[in-house]
């Protein structure tokens, strides 16, 4: 309803307004007019403004042009910090009342710093499968707010430190009023079910034809270990699968065999220096250790392989272990003992039926480094890809 000259409305006769929305006569009645310009509350102009002729003139005295929408229904005042004054704080912008903030600051106002890098908060928010925040939850300083569903719980339908637990995936029918997890028959953690013996299914909704009663059926998965599959299977009817399927490391009867027990956190078997038999380095000649990660003969002094040996104190391997070519071989006494100078405490690590990491993971200075597919503080979750 007009021409646009150097960034200004021009109207034509019979119209006004900053973009030529309002006509000059209306031919609406009242009653039509406003019902026109209710807003989703039913509300007229959200309170913001003015109705003429069924289109919201809001009120912007002041010039601000802050009070914007189809029904008045964005406030950019309310972006703007009390200290300052500034929208955003100066470290964000504002759409319909909302901070969007800038890398590395949060708060409604955008008013707090990171502490973090951006790099580290989106490192420290991805989840297993690459997502920030398994698309669940937002990240903030490298923590993860999850979208809870539930308005009743205080653990809610989506949890974890990636918001990468939906428990609503081990529901039948999705009802959050309903506790009908894994259809009765089995325990759900995060999001997927643990049958009970004698069921199957996604949602543990298909009995099993196995002549074994659980308890025999357990006890053939057991074997001489302490958890049936040794903690790194599913137990179906006496026979094991391991976990992860198809990965050809994890292997045996009970999965008593876990050839990723040879490799380093880098992933590299024996240290390069001998072969994996059943989860137990095999070290060539002129190599040993758990890993095969120490020479035999040493080409420096015993100074030098000293001086390599000693921990921020000064005290050599941590008054815990013994040095050899400048590296530390820790007291095999206390099993528990750890870390390039022994430095740390395996029995630090999360636990889960009494292992350490559950037997999913390498315990690295007192936290679990879980192998692909599990997670958890104690890498107890299985979250990789589902049996065939």
């Amino acid at each position: 309803h007009g021409k646009c000259d150097c960034g200004k409305c021009k109207c034509d006769q019979g119209w006004y307004g900053d973009a030529c929305q309002y006509p000059t006569n209306c031919d609406l009645t009242k009653k039509k007019s406003n019902q026109m310009c209710k807003n989703s509350q039913d509300i007229i102009c959200s309170n913001a403004g003015t109705c003429h002729c069924g289109r919201c003139k809001c009120d912007n005295s002041d010039g601000s042009g802050l009070v914007y929408g189809k029904f008045c229904e964005c406030d950019d005042r309310e972006c703007i910090d009390d200290e300052t004054e500034e929208i955003c704080g100066g470290h964000g912008k504002c759409y319909c009342g909302n901070c969007y903030c800038k890398a590395g600051w949060h708060g409604d106002k955008c008013e707090f710093q990171c502490d973090i890098t951006p790099w580290e908060s989106k490192r420290r928010c991805t989840s297993p499968d690459g997502k920030i925040c398994s698309n669940r939850g937002t990240c903030v300083c490298g923590e993860c707010t999850c979208h809870d569903v539930d308005p009743t719980g205080d653990w809610g339908d989506i949890h974890g430190d990636t918001c990468e637990c939906d428990e609503r995936d081990c529901r039948a029918v999705y009802d959050r009023y309903s506790d009908d997890f894994c259809s009765g028959h089995g325990q759900c953690n995060c999001g997927r079910c643990d049958c009970k013996a004698g069921w199957y299914g996604k949602k543990c909704e298909h009995p099993q034809s196995c002549t074994l009663s659980a308890e025999e059926s357990i006890r053939k998965c057991q074997g001489s270990s302490d958890l049936p599959c040794s903690g790194r299977g599913k137990c179906e009817c006496g026979k094991c699968t391991c976990y992860p399927p198809g990965d050809r490391r994890v292997y045996g009867k009970t999965c008593e065999c876990d050839d990723r027990r040879c490799e380093d956190l880098d992933g590299v078997v024996c240290g390069g220096h001998g072969t994996c038999s059943c989860g137990r380095c095999v070290c060539e000649r002129g190599w040993f250790g758990k890993l095969c990660q120490h020479p035999r003969k040493c080409n420096m002094t015993e100074e030098q392989s000293k001086n390599l040996c000693e921990s921020a104190d000064g005290i050599l391997c941590s008054g815990k272990g013994s040095c050899h070519c400048g590296k530390c071989i820790c007291s095999a006494e206390e099993w528990y003992i750890s870390g390039e100078f022994c430095d740390c405490d395996d029995r630090d690590c999360d636990k889960h039926d009494g292992l350490i990491c559950t037997g999913n993971g390498i315990c690295s200075c007192g936290n679990c480094e879980c192998w692909d597919g599990w997670n958890g503080n104690a890498c107890e979750i299985w979250l990789g890809s589902e049996y065939p």
